[in-house]
């Protein structure tokens, strides 16, 4: 009698851009703009206080500063399951069928808007994770892919506390678009993060907003 095979685990699939050459680049660049910062206020703060004033003043304003490049050049996330796996200094996971509060977030940068999910367990910071499901600058940009996008869009339905399935639904409808080979424009991403209004750095979208936004989808 043959034995049952064991439980397989959950595949962990990224939901990053893995790309070392691009993350050095991130990280020598922002070290750079670092240094270039905090020797400018260094700089003032030496003219007026002395030398060792400014070279106590460039190193406050240095390590924040180094310690913030340092954690985004550090931070990955991977789907597994139901859970998003956030990577920083260390690896914690957050519930996506467990989340009590989603949103979706565009966020307008120097042309590049940018469209993510937001999701929140409780009042805690460190039990909310951002993830970017699209770039998009003119008109083009770059997407999560299908298969993220479908695991993802599966875990979301089986959240009740935040009605998942309204987010679920924007991604099942994003994915048909890219089926039927739909430009970027006519994507619904696309069509979200241009309905954000212009001149904000950032604008939230609830669950109710989206809801009315999926509604109106061809």
């Amino acid at each position: 009698m043959s034995e049952p095979n064991p439980a397989r685990e959950p595949e962990r699939l990224p939901l990053h851009q893995e790309n070392a050459a691009l993350r050095r680049r991130r990280l020598v660049s922002g070290l750079i703009g670092a240094v270039l910062f905090a020797a400018a206020f260094g700089g003032i703060a030496g003219l007026i206080g002395g030398r060792i004033a400014g070279l106590v003043v460039a190193a406050v304003v240095a390590l924040p500063l180094f310690y913030v490049v340092l954690y985004n050049v550090r931070r990955r996330l991977w789907l597994e399951g139901d859970k998003v796996l956030v990577r920083t200094w260390r690896t914690r996971p957050v519930s996506i069928t467990g989340a009590d509060r989603i949103d979706l977030l565009v966020t307008d940068l120097r042309g590049m808007r940018t469209v993510s999910l937001l999701l929140g367990t409780g009042q805690h910071r460190r039990r909310r994770v951002k993830i970017d499901l699209a770039v998009y600058a003119g008109t083009g940009g770059r997407e999560l892919g299908v298969l993220a996008l479908r695991r993802l869009a599966n875990a979301l339905m089986n959240n009740i506390e935040a009605n998942g399935m309204v987010f679920s639904e924007l991604l099942v409808a994003q994915l048909k678009s890219e089926a039927r080979g739909d430009g970027a424009p006519d994507r619904p991403l696309y069509r979200l993060a241009s309905a954000a209004p212009s001149g904000k750095l950032a604008q939230r979208f609830t669950m109710d907003a989206v809801s009315r936004f999926v509604a109106h989808l061809d």
